[in-house]
């Protein structure tokens, strides 16, 4: 790193990914930072630099030899697993300052020698408690996936057997009864029954029952005659939609039909009508949400529709190191991979990673926001 590149840091002050020190703190500290960064985005320390104003402060050749000594002790001894950092000396202005660079980590959760996990927020960072936010960073390491979970109090009785056969046909070409298996083995072959319990996947695609156990993991619907949800302007709204997968979507679909406005394609008087924004794009978005928000945050997906625009909100950022680029471009990160399977026979989505990318291509004026600190994703679609 250059030091005009540092000045330019230091000036702009800590933030998530930057954090000063003007000299090393104790080892629990330090290791506590270190698991922050590592269980987030990842991100520098500036050893040299006042955290209060950012003036410099130079170590000394035995300061710099003494501590990258204990930043490597720290890193792989205070650190739980243990992490490999860089570090580098700069000088800057005649201070000798060390860069500690240190990645997101690929096994979250990172845990200081205390068990204690903590990530960042803001410039500072916090202990983590939720069982929800531990399971997501299981997730982010491929350690865990919300749809394999199993959904306590939940059994074979709760399968809707109808549904079920028609997707084995849809998968295999074949009846139910010519795989020649038993209803509980098949559904435990494709990962939707465990120890007895319907997992999430088996849930959410093929029991009566969803809106029983897990009623956020459904879709919201509101409708107003206005650009905010402010007042008392609500046109037509739906709770929560019960029901499987498939039924969530057709209700969804048929929420923003009806709330959409319709243009003739001729100026005949008995002219068909076509979708103010094209229907493909709401069928590759809706479907791309419920595949792909993160089941481990309880809440529902929020479809708005406003006078000039609609909005899609899901639960969860993007995962990992995915951007916004990378979605509209066809990169994929798999999430949910047991739904992803299920829903190439049960809905309108093909799992090549393309759906959002589709959806540009077809109408160009959607906008995506990815709001880490608020873990939610948002399409905007701005209307005609």
């Amino acid at each position: 790193m250059e030091a005009l590149e540092i000045l330019e840091l230091i000036q702009k002050g800590e933030s998530s990914t930057v954090q000063f020190k003007e000299r090393l703190p104790n080892q629990d500290s330090l290791a506590q930072e270190m698991v922050a960064f590592s269980n987030v985005d990842g991100g520098i320390i500036l050893i040299g630099v006042n955290d209060k104003t950012g003036a410099l402060n130079g170590l000394s050749y035995d300061e710099i030899q003494s501590t990258n000594r204990k930043l490597v002790e720290i890193a792989s001894q205070s650190v739980f697993p243990s992490i490999i950092i860089t570090t580098e000396t700069v000088n800057v202005n005649g201070n000798n300052l060390i860069v500690v660079g240190i990645k997101e980590g690929i096994a979250k959760p990172y845990k200081d020698r205390l068990g204690s996990i903590y990530m960042k927020n803001g410039s500072d960072k916090r202990r983590v408690t939720s069982n929800d936010e531990i399971s997501r960073l299981l997730q982010s390491s491929k350690v865990m996936f919300a749809d394999e979970m199993i959904i306590q109090g939940t059994s074979v009785a709760d399968i809707d057997i109808i549904n079920y056969k028609a997707f084995i046909i849809k998968k295999y070409n074949k009846s139910f009864e010519d795989l020649g298996l038993e209803l509980r083995q098949s559904l435990e072959n494709l990962n939707l029954l465990k120890d007895g319990n319907l997992t999430l996947a088996g849930l959410l695609f093929f029991s009566f029952n969803r809106h029983k156990f897990r009623p956020q993991f459904s879709i919201q619907c509101v409708s107003v005659n206005s650009t905010t949800l402010t007042g008392n302007s609500f046109t037509d709204n739906e709770a929560p939609f019960e029901g499987n997968m498939k039924q969530v979507f057709d209700n969804t679909i048929s929420f923003i039909e009806r709330n959409l406005k319709k243009i003739p394609t001729q100026s005949t008087f008995n002219s068909q009508t076509t979708w103010e924004i094209p229907y493909e794009v709401f069928e590759e978005l809706i479907v791309n949400s419920l595949i792909h928000r993160d089941y481990f945050i309880s809440s529902t997906i929020k479809v708005f529709i406003f006078t000039d625009r609609i909005e899609i909100v899901s639960p969860g950022k993007l995962p990992n190191s995915l951007t916004i680029e990378n979605i509209i471009s066809g990169v994929s990160i798999s999430r949910n991979p047991i739904l992803q399977t299920m829903a190439q026979h049960t809905l309108p989505y093909k799992g090549l990673g393309t759906g959002i990318m589709r959806a540009v291509s077809i109408y160009p004026n959607i906008k995506f926001l990815n709001e880490q600190d608020k873990e939610r994703f948002i399409v905007v679609i701005k209307r005609p």
